[in-house]
């Protein structure tokens, strides 16, 4: 039976969803737990910042860079470069052109870099091997086909923090505004294993250039690398962010979360919808109502709408055949296919490796919790289980 959370627009579209006896989603109060332990305010929050950037600073001393950012043109990526340019530090800035980008994406890039005076360094991914890779995860039929993209990004970040010397690698991944994500929707972007059993069984060509990194160089690379969400400790609200950037910069937006690339625009708004009938859209806003940035009525009012114009819904499919070089036929056989899960394919995620890494991730990230608040740093070791779907 369908249901709707009563806090945010989560809906039972997520098959592993439970709901507490009040109607609140086991995502809010995930939401919640993420707040407490991940994330600082006021003055516990300038304090940090300001410890953080002096280390930032001193471990970069008499090196060109002191730290690392990947940009996409979007504006979490692009607010770090901001702050980061702001705070006095000397970042690198990363893109990773994948083939989609939008044309907008790479003037915001192009326009804030330079008004910024930050150095930039585009990898150009091989098309050939990234388009196989591509259409092997879609011929897998699971609903999480930008995971060879995010697997990239990630390994390319920290091969150009070793490249560099460089110690740190600020992210824009944050609590407020990214905490309600769903593991039906998409999980594995760490597990090389899962990318390479997808890419075996349906690829057609070996990966001889595609960034990626097993799961003991992810460990290596953690210990000498520190990745820092840094918006978890800005008071961070993407309203205020958007603002700032565009009065600013000049930095224009593109329509819609992650929209900056063709490819994840038509993903998000036209291949999980129809597929898979996963709308993320609802992800995105349900956290920034339990944000207070906007009401669940107003998120209800968008989800009512189309994710985004029809006809450039039309366009975006038409582009997409056409670029990875299917005939209708086999775009509509991928679009029957029957879906899939992660659990469906090989993996790393039950092997005790993985959950080693995993723990150790989450104990890292819980020093700043139990440092602003002592009292909480048993409770907080863990996310809360999911609540029992109420009677």
């Amino acid at each position: 039976m369908s249901q709707i959370c009563s806090r945010c627009v989560m809906d039972t579209t997520d098959p592993d969803i439970a709901f507490d006896r009040d109607g609140v989603c086991n995502h809010c109060h995930h939401y919640d737990w993420n707040l407490a332990a991940r994330t600082l305010t006021g003055a516990a929050a300038a304090a940090h910042v300001d410890q953080l950037f002096h280390q930032i600073r001193a471990a970069g001393r008499g090196r060109e860079y002191d730290c690392i950012i990947g940009v996409s043109g979007g504006v979490d990526s692009t607010f770090v470069a901001y702050k980061a340019r702001e705070l006095g530090l000397r970042p690198l800035a990363v893109h990773l052109d994948n083939g989609w980008n939008s044309e907008l994406a790479v003037k915001n890039i192009e326009h804030v870099l330079n008004k910024l005076g930050i150095d930039l360094y585009t990898h150009v991914i091989d098309w050939d091997e990234f388009r196989d890779l591509q259409l092997a995860f879609l011929k897998a039929s699971t609903p999480d086909a930008e995971i060879p993209t995010d697997h990239a990004i990630l390994a390319l970040l920290f091969q150009l923090a070793r490249r560099n010397r460089v110690r740190y690698v600020l992210s824009g991944v944050n609590a407020r505004t990214e905490s309600h994500l769903p593991r039906a929707w998409s999980t594995g972007h760490l597990d090389w294993k899962y990318v390479r059993s997808i890419h075996c069984q349906f690829g057609t060509r070996k990966l001889t250039t595609f960034p990626h990194q097993s799961l003991c160089t992810l460990a290596l690379n953690c210990l000498r690398t520190q990745c820092i969400d840094i918006l978890n400790y800005l008071d961070y609200s993407k309203a205020e962010a958007l603002q700032t950037l565009t009065q600013e910069l000049g930095w224009k937006y593109y329509g819609g979360k992650h929209y900056e690339s063709i490819y994840t625009r038509f993903y998000q708004g036209y291949y999980l919808p129809r597929k898979f009938g996963f709308d993320k859209r609802r992800s995105h806003l349900s956290s920034l109502i339990c944000g207070g940035e906007i009401t669940r009525e107003q998120a209800l009012r968008e989800l009512a709408q189309e994710p985004y114009p029809e006809e450039l819904q039309r366009q975006d499919r038409e582009y997409v055949i056409k670029k990875f070089g299917l005939t209708d036929a086999e775009f509509q056989a991928i679009m029957a296919a029957p879906p899939k899960r992660f659990c469906d394919y090989p993996s790393s995620t039950n092997g005790a490796l993985f959950r080693a890494l995993r723990y150790g991730y989450r104990r890292f990230r819980l020093r700043i919790a139990a440092t602003n608040a002592p009292q909480e740093k048993d409770r907080l070791g863990e996310p809360p289980q999911e609540r029992q779907r109420a009677a």
